[in-house]
């Protein structure tokens, strides 16, 4: 049985298309379509259902010592109201999952992908320490993002945010209110009782916000260039090939799972390298297409997203590539398509 959140009879209300997405029955877009649904963010502010994220609540004096140990990000520099993006690893360093860190006044919070969400939550259990850690059952989560989208949530919740900052929290009314994003755009995500989820979702629609669903949050983290659990991230990938080595802090005095792995993985150099790709085509790359030289003699990688942007009218794609290149060939349902290397963030909204 598939798995549904507080907002599924809204969903099934306002026309969306439901779809199996990680164990649960998600809307993936609304009437309108998918690139009515990205272009409202661009422009001016969608609303989320991310009610399937993982919740994951740890509590007691040891609660700091497991994120410390599991996370390879340093926790114990986040002020109160504070949270980080981090990774978690294996002993080979590859990620089990990506994650956010919160510290709120009583507890820590990480908010984990829906996929590996069971899993990140016995994984944590087995760590040693005077800690609860349990999911946050009665709690779940919307969005709202575009530049439009910070406006829009102080109608709704009748609160200033001017003083919330990026990567910063504020608990409102019982609502955890935070400002990390994952479009490339400006936004909110509330953390709110699943009780009164449904009307904090009815007010956001009502003061403007636009409907979306999986679809165009995936074009829209693909244009921001944020890796997919899936995607860009597996047990085999580490977060130095993804280009996040700014969330692997080798100088914090705790040892987290796969440092001694990523250690040397930087010292050698990463074997892959996650790049973006532009083409001048209409064919859409897609996860698994093969990445050969300009001449398309030597295999240099594979795409792991690709998608038609609608915000430059052009496909684009993400890709590990093996060696360093300007220009490449990715092999399109048979045929080889030009597609220049660029960087992996084809879109800065948010300065």
């Amino acid at each position: 049985m598939l798995k549904r959140t507080p907002l599924y009879e809204k969903h099934l209300a306002l026309g969306a298309k439901m779809v199996p997405f990680a164990g649960w029955e998600m809307p993936v877009s609304y009437p309108g379509g998918i690139i009515a649904e990205h272009l409202a963010v661009r422009q001016a502010a969608g609303l989320f259902d991310i009610g399937h994220m993982g919740l994951i609540k740890l509590e007691g004096d040891g609660a700091l010592a497991v994120i410390q140990r599991a996370a390879t990000n340093d926790a114990s520099c986040l002020a109160v109201n504070q949270c980080q993006y981090s990774t978690l690893c294996n002993e080979r360093g590859g990620v089990i999952d990506d994650i956010l860190v919160y510290r709120l006044p009583m507890f820590y919070l990480i908010i984990a992908n829906a996929s590996n969400a069971d899993r990140v939550l016995a994984w944590l259990k087995t760590f040693p320490g005077q800690t609860s850690i349990g999911f946050y059952e009665n709690y779940c989560s919307i969005s709202v993002q575009g530049p439009q989208a910070i406006a829009l949530a102080e109608k709704a919740l009748s609160v200033s945010l001017a003083g919330l900052k990026r990567n910063r929290t504020l608990w409102w009314r019982d609502i955890i209110i935070s400002r990390t994003g994952y479009t490339g755009d400006d936004g909110c995500e509330l953390i709110v009782a699943k009780d009164k989820v449904a009307a904090a979702w009815d007010t956001l629609l009502e003061v403007g916000a636009k409907p979306c669903g999986l679809g165009a949050r995936d074009t829209l983290r693909l244009e921001a260039g944020l890796p997919l659990y899936g995607h860009e991230y597996d047990e085999a990938t580490s977060p130095l090939e993804a280009g996040y080595d700014w969330a692997v802090k080798f100088e914090k005095p705790e040892k987290f799972i796969g440092r001694d792995a990523l250690l040397r993985e930087q010292q050698a150099g990463p074997k892959k390298k996650l790049v973006g790709l532009e083409f001048v085509g209409r064919a859409i790359p897609r996860q698994g297409n093969q990445v050969f030289s300009a001449d398309g003699r030597r295999l240099l990688g594979q795409v792991t997203s690709g998608t038609f942007s609608p915000s430059f009218r052009r496909p684009i794609a993400l890709a590990y590539l093996n060696e360093t290149a300007q220009d490449v060939t990715v092999e399109v349902r048979g045929e080889k398509m030009p597609a220049k290397v660029v960087d992996k963030a084809f879109y800065r909204g948010v300065k």
